[in-house]
């Protein structure tokens, strides 16, 4: 059996960089004979199988043919006499197409380790335009290796723009769209991921309701960066400096959806666009079906996170009630990442990357506050029905109150 580690274990490897996972293509075989020697089939659309020791994934070299549109238009073939450079080539970027033996020997037939060395993405082949994930894959890239100088090759940037011209990314289905942007969500720079669909042009096709804030102007006192697309991915880059959670990052992403919508004739303000954005979010999540969890946070965060910036100007009524509306009561709420979000925005506008954020404490120490009263006076009186919640209610008023006035004196 000839048997080659291919993809991102050799390309990481080659940029010290720990692998997370191993893949492995072979030469030579067919599927009974690697059922023979205990290997299990796992693969659907094309033989892939686990080992039988270290459960590694084993999958017999391939070619494929474009039948069709889309990213499932394929035809897979597999044979013993496929050869490991017919394999390689159908690959997506020349940095993932490089194999390497169990004794660490390169086979590097498309040049990928010179351009990891020149911190390129390019195309191996024409047949990078037959899938349109290719577009999402290389954007993620981009996200995951930011820091290290990863550009685009202008032959292949142009590619995908002509890709989205005809019409290939079109094709793209919500769970999948859903499942690269999730992936780009939790790498370390996701803005990236982002700018690089835009200068492809992908984006206004895939997420046109991020893709038209760009252009939109903001007041330039409270945001010196101007554009509305620009203050987003700012944000984003923020919250994934305050937060490994895709949850946050998402909420994030989205804050700003109702601005995109405001009459240029009031430009630059964007007055109630916090409401304005919620049927733009709930449709997004519908068509990309986003789950639950992000949805919810993100429209608490749309709705509500100039309500955190101004907390100090809140009373305790409006402030116990915001809170309650939030969850904030509920044994497992989410606050504390609705307070990062609201950070997140705080912090991405130019100028204020570092500027403090007191506003999360003071939300947070309220809300703890408004949480450690006693309600067992209540729960042990008299009172029946919504005269109970009212009268927790008072009681966490009145919390908030003593708070605010002994932070006062």
């Amino acid at each position: 059996m000839q048997i080659y580690l291919v993809g991102g274990a050799v390309r990481d490897t080659l940029l010290n960089i720990a692998v997370k996972e191993r893949d492995w293509v072979v030469i030579g075989e067919t599927p009974e004979s690697m059922i023979k020697q205990g290997f299990r089939p796992v693969g659907k659309d094309f033989p892939v199988f686990l080992h039988p020791n270290n459960q590694e994934e084993y999958a017999l070299a391939r070619t494929e043919k474009k039948i069709a549109p889309g990213y499932t238009g394929f035809s897979i073939y597999t044979a013993p006499n496929i050869s490991l450079e017919d394999d390689l080539i159908r690959r997506d970027l020349t940095i993932n197409a490089m194999a390497m033996t169990p004794e660490g020997q390169l086979i590097d037939p498309y040049g990928g380790k010179k351009d990891l060395e020149n911190r390129i993405f390019r195309h191996i082949s024409p047949a990078f335009a037959e899938d349109p994930v290719r577009i999402l894959r290389l954007a993620r890239f981009a996200a995951r290796y930011q820091s290290l100088g990863f550009t685009v090759a202008e032959e292949t940037m142009a590619l995908m723009q002509a890709m989205v011209e005809g019409g290939e990314v079109d094709h793209l289905v919500a769970e999948r769209v859903w499942a690269e942007l999730l992936k780009a969500l939790k790498e370390a720079a996701p803005s990236a991921f982002f700018y690089t669909l835009r200068h492809c042009g992908a984006l206004a096709k895939i997420l046109p309701e991020i893709d038209c804030l760009f252009g939109v102007p903001q007041p330039e006192k409270y945001h010196p960066e101007i554009d509305t697309g620009i203050h987003t991915l700012l944000c984003l880059q923020q919250a994934a400096l305050l937060s490994n959670k895709p949850e946050v990052r998402f909420a994030v992403l989205v804050h700003d959806l109702g601005k995109g919508i405001t009459p240029p004739a009031i430009w630059p303000h964007h007055y109630g666009h916090e409401k304005t954005g919620l049927p733009i979010l709930i449709a997004l999540c519908q068509r990309l079906r986003v789950p639950n969890n992000f949805k919810n946070l993100a429209l608490h965060v749309m709705q509500y996170h100039t309500h955190c910036h101004k907390v100090t100007e809140l009373n305790a009524s409006t402030l116990a009630d915001l809170l309650s509306t939030l969850g904030a009561f509920k044994a497992n709420n989410t606050l504390a990442d609705f307070l990062l979000a609201c950070e997140a925005d705080a912090k991405g506008r130019t100028g204020f990357e570092n500027k403090p954020y007191p506003q999360a404490a003071i939300f947070a120490k309220a809300a703890s506050a408004a949480s450690a009263i006693d309600t067992s006076v209540v729960t042990n009186s008299s009172l029946q029905g919504p005269h109970i919640g009212d009268a927790i209610r008072r009681l966490r008023i009145a919390a908030i109150t003593a708070l605010a006035n002994k932070q006062d004196n």
